[in-house]
C-alpha cells in the first residue's frame, strides 16, 4: 500500500503563486475572445432596433390595417399584435411565413426583400374574416 504524497504548505503557496499569472492571462485572453462577439451582439441589436417596423393589429378576428404598402427590395419586420382573447396563425404562403401568436400577445417576422407586388397573408384560425396583404412598390 502506497502512502499518500503530503507536500508542505509551502510547497503549495509557491506552485499557486507561480499559476495565479498564468490563469489571469487565460482569464484575459477568454476575454478579448469574447469582447469582439458581445459587441458585434450589441451593435446589430442597435441596427435592428432603428430598422422600421410595420405594425398590423388583430382585432375581432380581422387584420387592422388589412393592406399595408412596404418599399420593394427591403427587408422589414412586421410586428402583428393578437388584441384578440383567442390564439391566432399568422400564415402567408406567399411569404412563407407562419407563426402562433398567443392572446394579446405580439409576434414578429422578417419579410422581404420583396419583389413588386402583392403577397396575401391569412389568420389560419378565423380564415374567412382574418385576411390581409404586403403591398411591395
Amino acid at each position: 500500500m502506497m502512502k499518500p504524497i503530503v507536500k508542505s504548505p509551502d510547497v503549495v503557496a509557491a506552485r499557486a503563486e507561480t499559476a495565479r499569472p498564468l490563469l489571469v492571462a487565460q482569464g484575459l485572453l477568454c476575454l478579448c475572445k469574447a469582447l469582439p462577439l458581445t459587441l458585434g451582439l450589441l451593435l446589430s441589436a442597435s441596427i435592428y432596433a432603428d430598422e422600421p417596423s410595420i405594425q398590423v393589429k388583430i382585432r375581432n378576428h380581422q387584420f387592422i390595417p388589412a393592406e399595408v404598402e412596404i418599399p420593394a427590395g427591403e427587408k422589414r419586420l412586421l410586428v402583428i399584435d393578437n388584441q384578440d382573447p383567442t390564439v391566432e396563425e399568422f400564415e402567408s404562403h406567399s411569404l412563407h411565413r407562419e407563426k402562433i401568436i398567443p392572446p394579446n400577445e405580439k409576434a414578429s417576422v422578417y419579410v422581404g426583400p420583396l419583389k413588386p407586388g402583392r403577397y396575401e397573408f391569412q389568420g389560419e384560425f378565423n380564415s374567412a374574416t382574418a385576411k390581409g396583404a404586403l403591398v411591395a412598390k
